[in-house]
């Protein structure tokens, strides 16, 4: 017997269809296209660029615009600009009134040196001045008594010339009467001729007679000028025995010790004027082809800057460097004084920034290692994310920035550290 069971009673029903997992679906293919889009940029510049760098590891830079100064920053050191050293001008026993280090004033006496050998060498000097004057004396006394001599002499033959004339009147007279001989007239007449000669001849003679005289005087009086030129440089020079102070400041260090014996020109000691000081400094020898005497400097001195001026230069390249000197500016650019800085101590270091050349307006950017990597030539441009390589022209170059010339323009920004690492890439991706 079959039994009927209740599927004829059983009615299919259609299982609902959820719209939840529809919109859950949808929702998942939204934020994948979302994302996928937000993706696309950074996919697109990982395929176009040729390697990728962490921007941990790179430098950026921003191209601006502005007054470009070339400089150049060195270490100076403090010198007294009037600094000098005293000599011994003769053999003898030193004397110091001053220790190293007093202050001391200009003409003040530092000390003294006995010098028996320079004192008795002036005494015969004077000696020799005083015989030599007593000899001019004595020859301009000579002079004159010989000048009198040819006066007399001139006067006597004056008063034969007269004689002789007279007599020669009185004889043409009587020969006129025929009172005296042919002969007595003609011997009037030669006596008239001899007297002429003879007043002729001592008027000369006295006339040279003088002329030698004066020259006599005159070599007596030139050995005497000599002699007291000689008396008055010995003279000096026992003067110079006591040294004096050439300027206010300091006495430096002492050359030979207290009552020694010191030979001519020997150093002595030296005074140092801490009113003047200017700095030497030791310049790279690249550099000196771009220096020249009169350029602008600051002097850094406890946080305070000193306008300065470059004096010097040396012409000679020691150790790979040039050694120049830095003058402390008196007066600025508009001619209203300055004053000199104050507390400087001999051979103290400070920091001296020379100007060498100044630019207004020009465009430039802050100086790294990118210049060594490509001389200067090639920059990596820094554009969403990308390192662009683009050919540049580089100019002058200070301390701190480079001048662009050519390649870049205001407000771009560029890899200022070294581009070696990237092999000459045109693209580079910079990432985070």
């Amino acid at each position: 017997m079959k039994i009927t069971d209740t599927s004829a009673q059983d009615t299919v029903i259609a299982p609902k269809k959820s719209t939840k997992i529809y919109s859950l679906v949808g929702l998942f293919f939204l934020a994948l296209i979302i994302v996928l889009t937000m993706l696309y940029p950074y996919f697109s510049r990982w395929s176009d660029s040729s390697m990728s760098v962490s921007a941990d590891r790179i430098r950026i830079g921003t191209v601006k615009r502005g007054d470009f100064v070339r400089d150049l920053s060195i270490q100076g050191r403090v010198v007294a600009a009037i600094s000098p050293k005293l000599y011994s001008p003769a053999q003898g026993t030193i004397t110091f009134l001053v220790d190293a280090g007093d202050t001391v004033l200009q003409s003040q006496t530092l000390a003294t040196i006995d010098s028996p050998e320079l004192s008795n060498q002036l005494k015969q000097e004077q000696s020799t001045l005083q015989r030599l004057q007593f000899e001019l004396d004595r020859q301009r006394i000579q002079s004159k008594k010989q000048v009198l001599e040819n006066q007399k002499f001139s006067d006597l033959a004056k008063v034969a010339l007269t004689a002789a004339d007279r007599e020669k009147r009185r004889a043409d007279q009587a020969y006129q009467s025929h009172s005296i001989s042919q002969i007595d007239f003609e011997k009037a007449q030669d006596d008239l001729e001899n007297a002429k000669l003879v007043h002729k001849h001592s008027v000369n003679d006295a006339k040279l007679n003088i002329e030698s005289l004066e020259f006599e005087v005159q070599t007596k009086q030139l050995q005497v000028d000599r002699q007291a030129l000689q008396v008055n440089e010995l003279t000096r020079q026992e003067i110079d025995l006591t040294l004096l102070s050439p300027v206010n400041g300091i006495v430096g260090n002492l050359a030979v010790e207290q009552k020694n014996q010191v030979s001519k020109n020997q150093a002595i000691m030296s005074v140092v004027d801490l009113t003047e000081f200017e700095l030497d400094v030791d310049i790279p020898e690249s550099y000196a082809d771009d220096l020249a005497i009169g350029m602008l400097a600051e002097v850094n001195i406890n946080g305070q800057t000193h306008q300065a001026i470059l004096v010097t230069i040396s012409p000679e390249i020691e150790n790979n460097q040039v050694t120049g000197r830095v003058r402390f500016a008196k007066t600025d650019s508009n001619a209203n004084p300055l004053s000199a800085p104050s507390g400087l101590r001999q051979n103290q270091r400070l920091t001296t920034r020379i100007l060498m050349e100044s630019k207004r307006d020009v465009l430039m950017v802050e100086r790294g290692q990118f210049l060594q990597s490509a001389n200067g030539r090639v920059a990596y441009v820094v554009q969403d994310g990308l390192a662009i390589r683009t050919t540049i022209k580089t100019g002058a170059r200070s301390l701190s920035v480079v001048e662009v010339l050519n390649g870049l323009s205001e407000g771009q920004q560029i890899i200022i550290s070294g581009t070696d690492q990237f092999n000459g890439a045109n693209t580079v991706l910079i990432s985070q």
